[in-house]
């Protein structure tokens, strides 16, 4: 039996080749799929299943090297391999708008021309030997697309002025007053909307990019996106990761969407004003109003919470491993902002030039974190999505502080338990199914006073993972 153990106070991830056969099939539940007859099914033409098991991993190419182009990114490659992550998503490549722009190198958001590459990250040939080596390396490599709205210097302005939105006096106008860089888009347009499709296919033509993430995704009409992705489709199969939380997205606009609102949660758990019925409350929704084989994408962080709300120590503190380690144990795919697996330890600027460094004090050590985190997810299918016949039951149920579980998917099952407050906590291990019981007691810094109680120090967490042995 061939056990590992790390950071026994804090994380117990263990790994087994072999099963006892103890009875377990009682207490699994199928996960909640309220298969009524207006259940609806996420179709989005068709999720690509190497999406079910995948981790994302963001990339500010400007802040990401010294250098911040594509070959600066290229440079690191071997290490982003390293560290396991599937799918690179890049932030916009495109050149940047110079009129109104913010701060010295503007945003990536305001986008000044759909069909090029921003001369400042390099060339198309950059870009496309870039994606040609990631591919062989094993990613998938998806780009943010920004379709609510351009740069105010881009060429639609001035030969397709009707394409945008217009106030009473027929004055362009911003999305939001404090977006003054950029300018809203009129969705009205049907050539508006053929040209953004067109450019959104140059992008699979040009360079075998296998996805978009798609910025301020609920601004644009649903029924567009839908369009898009069924086009897209017919030229490759796509991965569409909407910035939303809508659950018309989820059916044929899109593969996954954001998980803002279990986001918002965590950082209030931290907080002390949110509880264990919180997520209960958010999963119970998320499967009622959702549609079948919904994906989130959970996080901790991205360039938007970074920059503009905090560092994920100044947002979760103490609990701050707590909550990554909940985000790659839950269903959904996690996100691994660029420069966490280093302890990113400041706000990057958004508008100017901030480099991440990657050689910060205990660097070595929250790599090997991620790396092992992303390493469990990859061996358990109990942790994937979209896994027939997988199986979710709660434990601890009584516990306000206390969020447990187990996943199960045939004979692999993972059990996870949170500790969401700053005191220490012991529970009943008698809660939990006899096979778990067996192994825990095994652990004696972990279960006291018999095999009873089950305690876990200020925001402590287990994650233990029974594998199926392989044939």
């Amino acid at each position: 039996m061939d056990k590992k153990e790390i950071n026994m106070n804090k994380i117990l991830l263990l790994n087994y080749l072999l099963i006892l056969s103890l009875c377990f099939a009682q207490c699994g539940e199928k996960k909640s799929t309220d298969k009524t007859e207006n259940k609806t099914v996420n179709t989005a033409y068709g999720t690509p299943e190497w999406v079910n098991n995948a981790v994302i991993y963001e990339v500010n190419l400007r802040q990401f090297s010294i250098e911040g182009n594509i070959k600066g990114f290229r440079n690191r490659l071997d290490s982003v391999k390293k560290l396991g992550v599937d799918i690179l998503w890049f932030m916009p490549l495109q050149p940047i708008g110079i009129k109104n722009r913010k701060g010295s190198l503007g945003s990536y958001y305001s986008v000044r021309d759909y069909k090029a590459i921003n001369e400042e990250f390099g060339t198309d040939n950059d870009f496309k030997n870039l994606v040609q080596v990631c591919h062989e390396m094993g990613f998938k490599v998806i780009i943010d697309w920004v379709a609510n709205h351009t740069a105010w210097d881009h060429k639609w302005i001035s030969e397709h002025s009707d394409w945008y939105t217009k106030d009473k006096d027929g004055n362009i106008i911003p999305p939001v007053a404090d977006w003054s860089d950029v300018a809203d888009l009129n969705y009205d347009k049907k050539e508006m909307r053929d040209e953004m499709i067109s450019s959104m296919l140059w992008w699979v033509d040009e360079f075998d990019i296998d996805g978009f993430r798609c910025d301020v995704a609920g601004s644009v009409p649903t029924d567009f996106w839908e369009t898009a992705t069924e086009k897209l489709n017919q030229k490759k199969q796509v991965f569409m990761l909407a910035e939303a939380e809508q659950p018309d997205h989820l059916t044929k606009a899109f593969n996954a969407c954001y998980g803002w609102e279990l986001h918002h949660i965590l950082k209030e758990i931290y907080k002390g004003k949110q509880n264990a019925d919180s997520l209960v409350s958010y999963f119970n929704g998320s499967s009622k109003n959702f549609p079948e084989n919904t994906i989130k994408m959970n996080f901790v962080a991205n360039h938007d919470e970074n920059t503009w709300n905090g560092t994920t120590r100044e947002l979760f503190g103490e609990s701050e491993d707590l909550m990554t380690v909940l985000t790659f144990s839950i269903d959904g795919l996690p996100l691994v902002y660029n420069g966490m697996e280093a302890g990113l330890d400041k706000r990057l600027k958004f508008f100017d030039k901030d480099i991440i460094d990657w050689n910060l004090p205990g660097h070595k050590d929250r790599f090997e974190f991620y790396r092992q985190l992303i390493e469990i997810r990859h061996k358990n299918p109990a942790l994937w999505s979209n896994v027939d016949g997988q199986t979710f039951t709660r434990v601890f149920k009584n516990e306000k502080n206390v969020y447990g579980f187990i996943r199960q998917s045939g004979e692999n099952r993972v059990l996870a338990v949170f500790n969401l407050s700053g005191e220490t906590v012991k529970m009943d291990a008698l809660e939990i199914p006899a096979l778990e019981q067996y192994y825990l007691r095994m652990y004696k810094n972990m279960v006291t006073d018999g095999e009873h109680l089950y305690q876990l120090g200020p925001w402590g967490y287990s994650l233990s993972t029974w594998n199926e042995p392989s044939s």
